[in-house]
Formats: structure tokens, C-alpha cells, sequence
């Protein structure tokens, strides 16, 4: 018997439960009279409230998006003020009630923003404490705090900050000078704390920004082009008349949206309305993209290290490597498509967003607004993960521009088509590289030329897709990141040529994705560097360690190879019997980077399995030692070093964004696959704390070494060097192919 599930579902009773959750649209949890605050970053006020019952806020510029940072915001905060961290509030991302302390990227988040709070605590307390020795006539030096209030170390009355201040504000400047706590004494600081935001987000009552809904709102889905550079011809409003709950199809010259009163209503309507686009054919073909990059029109050429005499080098040397890299247009490809929610009105606009930079985004919004930018307000409400600029200021910029044309909130959710055919993409990257080593084996020259997009230079946010198709005043130009760093080797190198030839366009919009640049960078750095040892005769990992200068540095490889096993190959004990027939091939890699963006020392030493007859890559094992300094949260870290190994495995194997001559057809993840749950290897971290030392970016520096070591790892289990990512099964088995030929 053959049973459908129509047939099965209407032969069954059924129970729906359903859970109604309360949604926080404002910050809940700030005081009454925040709205009004200062906002100036060089104020205690900007970043720091005390009521008068001792409790303290924290308002932070800066956002969590997932990295735990609303743990490690606490935890310094707390040190400075000696109180418990967590019954700290803590307001972040709300344009109307938190200084603006730049975008959140490039793995800034603890070494500037979360410095910037601990400096604001630091002053707080002190004169918290002078104001305590007055009250109290007893001399500074000689009061302790202990669980926020103030008493004189010998005992008798104690004064909490809330008394002291009885609600005022501190009026103070940040000082600089203001003295931190000493590290040998530290609580909180250093220790593991618990993330405030897990208990909800794994019991289902967190809102995310998906979750947020208004009085009066209404849904809507945009109907974009299908090519990317098409202009609306005409479109049908009849054709989703019947749909019920349909409230309007918005048409804003190029820029088309249909509005209803439900999701699913909206989901139909733009299924099925129907629209006449131009053509548009403006993309190079796939197959030519590098040839493109190569060719593109060059903006100007930069020299990023230039000493000794390069051509002389390479003539002398005893052997010279020359190799090209290729790194491919890869989409953010968040797990959940992005949203933005708007309430637009003639006086002001509302905006919430899932924005990394909601204060430099509030211009943006209030330019093609129209509206003074005093009368927008941005507020960050938690969404899918982000690795750089995404969808999320677009989907909050659809939004706005609907709701302006309706007076009513309006919700926007993409579609998964939305947000891998549209969010920003991380640019290609072209690089050629070529070395020479000496009789010693030591590497004497370097030269390398670098193709890349170049950053629009003022550029104050990614252009926006929904206000260029409605006409709208956008800024022009291209957003990158800074791609440009960690070409020159981290090694001692007496001759060194690098250049970066930056290209006036690039395919597609691009905008900075994870470490932008320096994955790419340092994958084309460290493969050849292991090309290097090979043909020196050395171990890839004592070829480095013999021509590393920053003590910090060796301590990371040895630190990570130590973890590992690390042994040369011929130092390996051989598997019992061999290999079996068929079986995969294992190898070792191991990769280096000294991140330039922020100081941080990586290493990664990783273990792959190779299967020969289907060029399928398997990661089993990767072990990563790090020193970003000074860690808040050391639980965090491990965290975020996990995370961005996972990724970045997931970019080097999988990940490459198609596209013919008029749009992205890597729409869903069947073609545009990432990494799955049994692919994940075993994650090893060695992590160095250095209490005395600055707190250093973790976010992006992790990642970078990834693509580098396992390509070393392939060549050590089978012999090919892969120089092209994705490292797709296609692609080794062309390798070995070639390498039997």
C-alpha cells in the first residue's frame, strides 16, 4: 500500500502548540532617561551609566554579532569598577544611545571598543574614589571597593557608587592616563565567563531581528532582476490581486516590492507578479575571470615592501620557485537570510538592523532618506551571523524605502535567492609569487605582484541595492576591506619586491568577508613557502622556524607542532602493512601567519586524508596554537578560533560563487555548498595568555593560515600542489592527473 502524505496528514488528529514569547522592540533595559545621553566618545557618559541603586549600563558602539563580546565587555567593565560583571546591562549598536565607536570588523571589537570601555571604567573610578575620600575623610590611597562600594581598608562605613553619585552623571572626560588595575590582581578579567545571551538563544526566546514585529506592520519581499544591471520595463499588479492579505505592489522606478499584511501572502505575491526586465550581460564568463583580473584597468600601483636588490637576488640564487594563486568571488552565505525592519514618517525613521556599523549606516539612511540624519535612528537587533557586510544593510534599506512610500512599519525578509545572488561578495584575487633560495637553503629574495580590487578611498558604506534601483543619491564606488596586507613573508627576507597592482572594478559587488584579503595572502605566502622547504630538502616546519626572527612567532609553531606530533615525513612510522587498496592517503601541513591588521601570532598544523580515486579532501585534525595578547574570556576565544577554522575549511574546500553573464546562479546551497556537520575535524587549541599584554584581535587572524596548511597537507599525503581555491574533488583529481601525465 502507498500512502501520500496529503493522505497520511488528513487520516490523522493533530495537536498545535503554540509558544508566544515577548519582543523587546526598544532596549528594555535602559534607564528612563537615557534617550537624551550624551553620546561623545570622549565622555565617561557616553559609555557608562550608575543608577542610584549601584546598578550600571553599559553603552557600547560596538556590537556582538555571536563572538561573546557582551561577556567580555562586562568582564573589563567590572575589573576597572571592582563590581560583579554579570548584572552589568549592556546597550550596544542604538544610534540614539551609544557613542560611535567605528564599524564592528577587522576583530576591533575587544582591542579598540572593549579598550576604549575599560579606559571610561578606569576613570569612573577614580573619581569615584575621590569623590569617596571627601564623603568619608579618609585619603585615597587608603579606601578599598569591594562589590562596588567604597569603605577605608581598615574598615567602617562604606559608600556604594549609587550613593555617591545619587543619580547624577559623572561628567567627565575619558582620561587616558587613568590608571588600569594592576593584572596580578585581576577577578574577573582573564577567567572564563558565561555568555548572557546563550540561555535564551538555546531555549528559543532570544529575539533576533527575524523575530521582531510591530503595531501596524506589514511584510514585504522585492523582486529583483534577473540580470543584475536591468531595468524595470512594466510589471502586472493584477497578477497578484487574488492573493488574500495583499496590500500593494510598490514600484520605485527600477526598484519593484510587493507589501502584504502576512509573510506568507508576500512570499506568493512575489512568486507569482509578474514583471518585464531589460537585458543586461555585463559579467565576464567564469572560465575568464582570472584572465579578466588580470586585465583589468589598473587605478595605480603600490609598493608594499621594497628593500634590497630583488633581480639581483633571483639571479644569483641556487633555485628559484615561481607560482600563481587564485582566489575566488565567495558569498557571506549566511545560514539565515538577513531582514531589516523600518518605520519610516515624515519627522524620522526608525531603522532596526543586524548592521555591523549602525552609526556610519545612519547617514547612508538618512541620505536617501531625505531626512535629517538627527531624525534616524539605527538600532542593532541580533541576526544571522555576519562575517563583514552582508545582506543586512540592504534588506534594513529595503525596508525604509518601502515603509517611507506606506507611513506604516514595514518588515522585509529575504529569500535565500536574495541573499546569495545579492548580498556583497568577497572579491577575487589574483596573485603571482616568485622566490630563490641559496646554496643553504635559505630563502634570499622574494618578489610578488598582487591584482586587487582597490577600496573606493572616503567610500562611507557599501552602495545599497534598494536606493540604486529607486534613484536614490548612493555613494559610488567599491568596498574591500584592507586586502592588501600580508603578501611580504613573515620571515627574514633581505630582498624583498611586493607590489599591489589595484584594479578600478571588480565582478560583482564586493565588500570586505572574513580577514579580507589575508586568507588569500597568506595562502599563496605559506604554500610557497613549503614549495620552498621541499626544494631546500627540509621539514616544512624547521624551514620556518630557522628563518623566524619574532620569538612570539616561533612560540606559536612550536607551540602548535608540539600539540601535533609535528615529525619531519621521514620520521613517520609507516601504517601497519601499508596503506590498503583505496584507501585515502594521509598528509600533515602546516601554515604561519603573523596577522598585520592586529598583532596576532596564529599557527595551524592540520592533518588531511586525500582519497586518490575521487580527489575528495578530507580535514581529520587541526591544531591551532594562538597569541592574541591579553584574553578577556579565554571560553570566547576558543570559541571564535574554532568558529573561524570551521569557516575557512568551509571557503577552501567548497565555497566559490557562480555566475554567467548576467547574474549569480549560485542561489541556494546545493550551488553554493558549505561545509556539513560530519565534515568538522577534531579542533586542538593552544591558547597563550599574556595578562601584561594588550588585548589583540582573534575573530579574523585564526582563519587566515587555514587554506595554506591544508594545501601543504595535500601535497604531503599525494604529492600535487593545489594553488586555485575551492580545493573542490575536480580540481585534485585534475592535479593528479597532471602530475601522472
Amino acid at each position: 500500500m502507498q500512502i501520500s502524505r496529503r493522505d497520511l496528514l488528513a487520516g490523522s488528529g493533530s495537536l498545535v502548540v503554540t509558544l508566544a514569547f515577548a519582543r523587546h522592540v526598544e532596549a528594555a533595559n535602559a534607564p528612563a532617561d537615557a534617550i537624551g545621553k550624551t553620546l561623545d566618545p570622549a565622555r565617561v557618559d557616553g559609555f557608562l551609566a550608575i543608577g542610584r541603586d549601584g546598578s550600571i549600563t553599559i553603552y557600547s558602539g560596538k556590537v556582538d554579532l555571536g563572538t561573546g563580546s557582551r561577556a567580555a565587555y562586562r568582564q573589563m567593565v567590572a575589573e576597572e569598577l571592582d563590581v560583579a560583571p554579570e548584572p552589568i546591562e549592556l546597550i550596544d549598536g542604538d544610534t540614539a544611545l551609544t557613542p560611535d565607536q567605528g564599524g564592528t570588523g577587522g576583530s576591533t571589537g575587544i582591542s579598540q571598543g572593549g579598550v576604549q570601555l575599560r579606559q571610561a571604567a578606569a576613570t569612573a573610578r577614580a573619581a569615584l574614589l575621590a569623590l569617596a575620600a571627601e564623603r568619608l575623610k579618609t585619603p585615597v590611597e587608603s579606601l578599598v571597593v569591594v562589590d562596588g562600594k567604597v569603605g577605608a581598608r581598615d574598615g567602617g562605613e562604606t559608600l556604594s557608587y549609587g550613593a555617591l553619585l545619587e543619580g547624577r552623571s559623572l561628567e567627565l572626560k575619558v582620561d587616558p592616563k587613568a590608571p588600569l588595575k594592576d593584572p596580578r590582581l585581576y577577578k574577573t578579567v582573564g577567567t572564563p565567563m558565561r555568555r548572557p545571551d546563550l540561555p535564551a538563544k538555546l531555549t528559543g526566546r532570544h529575539t533576533y531581528l527575524q523575530d521582531l514585529k510591530l503595531p501596524g506592520m506589514l511584510h514585504a519581499r522585492v523582486l529583483r532582476p534577473p540580470a543584475i544591471g536591468a531595468s524595470l520595463i512594466d510589471f502586472d499588479p493584477d497578477s497578484v490581486k487574488h492573493i488574500a492579505g495583499m496590500v500593494t505592489v510598490l514600484r520605485i522606478k527600477d526598484f519593484l516590492a510587493v507589501v502584504a499584511e502576512t509573510e506568507w501572502a508576500s512570499v506568493r505575491a512575489l512568486r507569482e507578479l509578474k514583471a518585464r526586465w531589460s537585458d543586461w550581460q555585463g559579467l565576464p564568463e567564469q572560465r575568464d575571470l582570472y584572465a579578466h583580473v588580470r586585465g583589468s584597468e589598473i587605478e595605480r600601483v603600490d609598493d608594499v615592501a621594497k628593500q634590497g636588490d630583488v633581480a639581483a637576488a633571483l639571479a644569483s640564487a641556487e633555485r628559484v620557485i615561481a607560482a600563481s594563486y587564485r582566489w575566488p568571488i565567495q558569498s557571506h552565505a549566511s545560514m539565515g537570510p538577513s531582514c531589516g525592519v523600518a518605520d519610516v514618517r515624515d519627522d524620522g525613521a526608525t531603522v532596526w538592523s543586524a548592521s555591523q556599523s549602525t552609526h556610519r549606516y545612519r547617514a547612508a539612511f538618512a541620505r536617501f532618506l531625505g531626512l535629517p540624519q538627527e531624525r534616524v535612528r539605527l538600532i542593532f537587533l541580533d541576526g544571522a551571523g555576519s562575517y563583514g557586510t552582508n545582506g543586512h544593510d540592504d534588506a534594513a534599506a529595503d525596508a525604509a524605502l518601502i515603509s517611507q512610500a506606506l507611513k506604516r512599519p514595514v518588515r522585509v525578509q529575504w529569500m535565500r535567492e536574495d541573499e546569495h545572488g545579492w548580498d556583497p561578495k568577497g572579491p577575487p584575487h589574483l596573485l603571482e609569487l616568485k622566490a630563490g633560495i641559496d646554496k643553504r637553503g635559505r630563502v634570499v629574495a622574494w618578489q610578488a605582484d598582487a591584482w586587487l580590487p582597490a577600496a573606493t578611498r572616503g567610500l562611507p558604506n557599501v552602495p545599497l541595492i534598494g536606493p540604486i534601483a529607486a534613484g536614490r543619491e548612493q555613494p559610488v564606488g567599491l568596498s574591500t576591506g584592507m586586502i592588501g596586507q600580508n603578501i611580504n613573508p613573515p620571515y627574514a627576507v633581505a630582498h624583498q619586491a611586493v607590489r599591489v597592482h589595484w584594479l578600478k572594478t571588480t565582478p560583482l559587488r564586493p565588500s570586505n568577508i572574513r580577514a579580507p584579503g589575508k586568507i588569500a595572502n597568506s595562502f599563496a605566502v605559506e604554500s610557497l613557502y613549503d614549495e620552498l622547504a621541499t626544494a631546500a630538502g627540509a621539514d616544512p616546519l624547521a624551514f620556518r622556524l630557522a628563518q623566524l626572527e619574532d620569538k612570539r612567532g616561533r612560540e606559536v609553531l612550536e607551540l602548535a607542532a608540539n600539540r601535533f606530533g609535528w615529525r619531519p615525513k621521514s620520521g613517520r612510522a609507516p601504517s601497519a602493512g601499508g596503506p590498503a587498496i583505496g584507501a585515502p592517503t594521509l598528509g600533515w601541513g602546516i601554515a604561519y601567519v603573523h596577522y598585520k591588521l592586529n598583532e596576532t601570532y596564529v599557527a595551524l598544523a592540520v592533518e588531511v586524508a586525500v582519497e586518490p580515486s575521487t580527489g575528495a579532501i578530507k580535514v581529520t585534525r587541526a591544531v591551532c596554537a594562538q597569541d592574541c595578547g591579553l584574553m578577556i574570556n579565554p571560553d570566547t576565544v576558543r570559541a571564535r578560533v574554532e568558529g573561524g577554522i570551521i569557516q575557512t575549511l568551509s571557503r577552501t574546500l567548497k565555497e566559490e560563487v557562480t555566475f554567467d553573464r548576467s547574474r549569480v546562479t549560485s542561489i541556494d546551497w546545493a550551488t553554493y555548498p558549505i561545509l556539513t556537520f560530519p565534515e568538522v575535524p577534531v579542533i586542538e587549541c593552544e591558547l597563550i595568555q599574556r595578562l601584561q599584554e594588550k588585548p589583540m584581535g582573534v575573530g579574523e587572524a585564526p582563519a587566515t593560515p587555514v587554506p595554506a596548511a591544508v594545501a601543504n597537507a595535500v601535497f604531503d599525503a599525494v604529492g600535487v600542489r593545489l594553488r586555485e581555491v575551492p580545493f573542490t574533488p575536480e580540481r585534485v583529481k585534475a592535479a593528479l592527473q597532471a602530475k601522472g601525465a
